[in-house]
Parts: structure tokens; C-alpha cells; sequence
């Protein structure tokens, strides 16, 4: 019965594939996906990235429909950048728990408070934040952000965690909101002490988005795009990784003769995991849910967004 239901399950999923193949030559779409979905929709991606990678896709694109696989967040981004396109997402309900820990009327008392300061915004972030902002980064670029801002004082959101990362690497004073990725906040010291009891032979790759010490016990520390990167090159062939258990597609891919140990079974984003291929063809079907931005909203997010693709 279980061999039956995989071969049902493995005919449905040809046949969505199909549909897929079809409706986006109908449609001129490009499909992106973040590095968190599930891997039969990173299969069928047209580009796999990070947030940063994302966004200079959706920028440069010449498709006329983005369908965005990731969370709601990466969709308005999409959006803001290439205004003329049609954006969908698959799953509106796939939100951000750390961009909602942020506010439109504290973050301008946090400003009125320190008038000198500018404001980086992790791009994990709603549209109003941004464009509440002077520019925005990712965690693979946010020190190179930080350190080309014209002043000496930065009033950080949403993440602590990461926010505290990067404050070990700039001189700069950074002003850092409470927010936090409720997936990443899940790792704990512990977890890490028994994994490496267990695979005494791993290397520890963290992202920065966790707690500061769990971050402090990494043999590397780095975005995901840059935990990839180093565990293809790495002459490592077994790894402790503490970051989103999707990575672990790419990371097979990438390097089919190492071994890759997830931290915690809880490294799982809820949110990023509501998307799947069913979906993914419906919308494409449908032409719904799209994401709208206000323009007015847009337009002043659209800077901070430009301005952080124009970081070397």
C-alpha cells in the first residue's frame, strides 16, 4: 500500500511538473525560490538563492510574471524592484513572524530619539519598514552595508541576533531592535554540545541569524549562500548545520559524497514550508494571490532596496 501511494504521489507530481512547464511559457514567469522551500519546489526553481540573489533576479528580470516561493516579505520586494511585473505567491498566508516584530510608529520614535543615526533594515522586513529606511541589507552583505553608510551611529531592526553578528564586525555604533527568526532563536548551546558529542568529526556551520553564543561555538559563520559555499569547497566531509533544513537540498547537491547533520529537528520554517508544487500551478493557473505595494510606499522603499544593490 505505502509503494502505491509513493507511485500515486511520484504520477501526481510528473503531471503538476507538466502543468508547470506549460503554464509558465504561457504566462512568460520565472519562478523563484528561496533556499527554505520545499525541495519539489526548489526542483522546478528557475533560480535557488538567498533573499540578496532574489532580489537582483527580480531586478534584472525581462519575465513578465515573478512567482516568488518564499514568504511574503520577498514577494513585496520583488515587487517593489520590478513594479511593472505581475508578482504571485503561492501561499499568501506564508508570512514572517521577525518582520512583524517590527512597527512603522517605534521605529520613527526610535528615530526622533536619535537623530543623527541612520537606519538599516534587514530585508527581512515589511514594505513600510523599508520605507521608513535609509537602506536595507541581507546576512550576506550586512557589514558591507553597515560600513558604507555616511554616519557613525545605526539604528538596526529587526534582528538582535544578527544585529549583535554584525556588531563585532564594524566600528560603528549600532542602536539594535528586539526582533528575532523564531526558527533560528531555536537552537540552542545544548543541542549543539550533543551533536558534536555525536559527530565528533563535523564541522559547525551557523548562520548568524541565531543566538549569539551558539554563533560563538561556529567553525564557520556565515548567510546561507556562504554555508553553501563553504561546505562545496570545504575538504570537510562531515557537517553540523545550524540554519533552515532546506539548505539540505542544495547542500546534496552541491556535495553528494559529504554528510549533513541538521542541529535540531527544529530547524524548520513553518512558514516557508506552506508552499508547495500544488500550489505553485494554481497560482500560475489563477494569476492569484498577487502581491500589491502601495505606490507610495513603493517608491520610498524602492531606495533603500537600490541602494543596497549598488553595495560592493
Amino acid at each position: 500500500m505505502e509503494a502505491l501511494a509513493l507511485e500515486r504521489k511520484a504520477e501526481m507530481n510528473r503531471e503538476l511538473r507538466e502543468k508547470l512547464l506549460r503554464l509558465k511559457k504561457e504566462r512568460n514567469a520565472i519562478i523563484l525560490a528561496h533556499y527554505y522551500q520545499r525541495d519539489e519546489i526548489q526542483e522546478v526553481a528557475d533560480f535557488r538563492g538567498d533573499s540578496f540573489l532574489l532580489a537582483q533576479k527580480a531586478a534584472s528580470t525581462d519575465a513578465e510574471t515573478i512567482v516568488f516561493c518564499g514568504v511574503h516579505f520577498m514577494g513585496e520586494s520583488a515587487k517593489i524592484l520590478a513594479p511593472n511585473k505581475t508578482v504571485l505567491i503561492p501561499d499568501e498566508r506564508a508570512g514572517c513572524p521577525m518582520a512583524d516584530m517590527v512597527n512603522v510608529d517605534g521605529l520613527r520614535k526610535l528615530k526622533a530619539q536619535h537623530p543623527n543615526a541612520k537606519v538599516v533594515t534587514y530585508i527581512n522586513s515589511s514594505a513600510e519598514i523599508k520605507a521608513e529606511t535609509d537602506i536595507c541589507c541581507t546576512s550576506s552583505n550586512a557589514v558591507k552595508v553597515i560600513n558604507s553608510v555616511d554616519s557613525d551611529e545605526i539604528i538596526w531592526v529587526p534582528d538582535k541576533n544578527l544585529g549583535h553578528y554584525v556588531q563585532q564586525h564594524t566600528d560603528k555604533k549600532l542602536i539594535i531592535w528586539e526582533g528575532y527568526c523564531n526558527t533560528h532563536d531555536m537552537l540552542t548551546v545544548k543541542d549543539v554540545v550533543e551533536m558534536r558529542a555525536k559527530y565528533p568529526n563535523a564541522e559547525f556551520v551557523v548562520h548568524p541569524e541565531c543566538r549569539p553564543e551558539v554563533v560563538a561555538m561556529g567553525d564557520f559563520v556565515g548567510s546561507t549562500t556562504a554555508i553553501l559555499e563553504y561546505c562545496k569547497n570545504s575538504s570537510s566531509k562531515e557537517f553540523i548545520v545550524g540554519t533552515e533544513d532546506g539548505t539540505g537540498y542544495q547542500l546534496r547537491k552541491d556535495s553528494p559524497d559529504k554528510s549533513f547533520h541538521f542541529a535540531t529537528k527544529f530547524l524548520v520554517c513553518p512558514n516557508m514550508k506552506v508552499n508547495n508544487l500544488k500550489k505553485l500551478v494554481k497560482c500560475l493557473e489563477t494569476m492569484q494571490p498577487q502581491i500589491y505595494v502601495p505606490p507610495a510606499v513603493a517608491d520610498k522603499a524602492r531606495t533603500s532596496l537600490e541602494r543596497m544593490l549598488q553595495v560592493k
